[in-house]
């Protein structure tokens, strides 16, 4: 009898076991097949993570944020330097690509602690970092226009060898979004600059951003790598996330340079 019952409490959860495994296979086929392909979970759980870390080394400043951005900074040199080894075999360009890596990222990364330095970029005491708050939301605010407005309106790529997803559509999103979001901040705290002057900076800021975009991209190409390193789930490397702010920074770096050796003729 109890050899029985087993059998029938057996056969009862198999039954049970093919209820549950049909109603996920039709739960899981009313998702759309590009959700359900898509590693946007994966990149949006990275996505918040990163941010929440960024915001409380941000927010700590000072010391936390130049060490974190030295750190931040050899880490995507190691991603560079595996990319220019797989580039190509001659010794004479690893080396130039190698320096041209310390230059570059280097320089961004020095740009990143300076802006972070309140002393440095005149904080006033008790304010937000907002100069480091403002390079990062413009370059955030870039590529989320440019997501967004891409995936919206389409149409001719900027440079399908290269980077087949990035559009000219994308690209005015993604400057539109820029301009927006540095006026915005612009308006609401210290920093002192013209509106029009923020709106041509946030849209000029989109476009370099994009170009360091399109340099990571013609890197990994000619590399034969789909991602510069695989140290963040749904993203690649470092180099991957950070390649439109490095550029945003050197380029933001030089202005204010510009500016202060300049600023009595201006």
């Amino acid at each position: 009898m109890a050899d029985g019952e087993d059998e029938g409490l057996r056969d009862q959860l198999k039954e049970a076991a093919a209820d549950a495994k049909d109603a996920v296979k039709d739960i899981v086929e009313e998702v759309p097949l590009p959700v359900r392909t898509s590693d946007l979970p994966k990149r949006a759980a990275s996505a918040v993570v990163m941010l929440a870390v960024l915001a409380g080394i941000v927010w700590a400043g000072g010391y936390v944020w130049t060490g974190f951005a030295a750190l931040v900074g050899l880490i995507v040199y190691g991603e560079w330097s595996r990319i220019v080894l797989r580039m190509t075999q001659s010794t004479v360009k690893r080396v130039i690509g190698l320096v041209l890596g310390v230059i570059y990222i280097g320089g961004a990364t020095y740009f990143l602690a300076v802006f972070g330095n309140d002393e440095a970029m005149g904080v006033p005491e008790g304010q937000w970092h907002w100069p480091l708050i403002a390079l990062v939301a413009v370059v955030i605010a870039t590529d989320t226009g440019a997501y967004f407005a891409g995936r919206a309106i389409g149409g001719s790529k900027i440079a399908p060898s290269i980077s087949p997803s990035k559009t000219w559509a994308g690209l005015i999103g993604g400057m539109v979004c820029a301009a927006a979001v540095l006026a915005l901040i612009v308006q609401n705290t210290f920093i002192e600059m013209p509106l029009p002057m923020a709106l041509l900076f946030g849209a000029g800021a989109a476009v370099i951003a994009q170009a360091g975009d399109f340099l990571e991209s013609g890197m990994k190409r000619k590399a034969g790598l789909k991602d510069s390193g695989t140290l963040i789930p749904g993203h690649g490397g470092f180099f991957d996330r950070l390649d439109g702010l490095l550029a945003v920074s050197w380029a933001a770096g030089a202005w204010v340079l510009v500016a202060l050796l300049y600023a009595p003729e201006l």
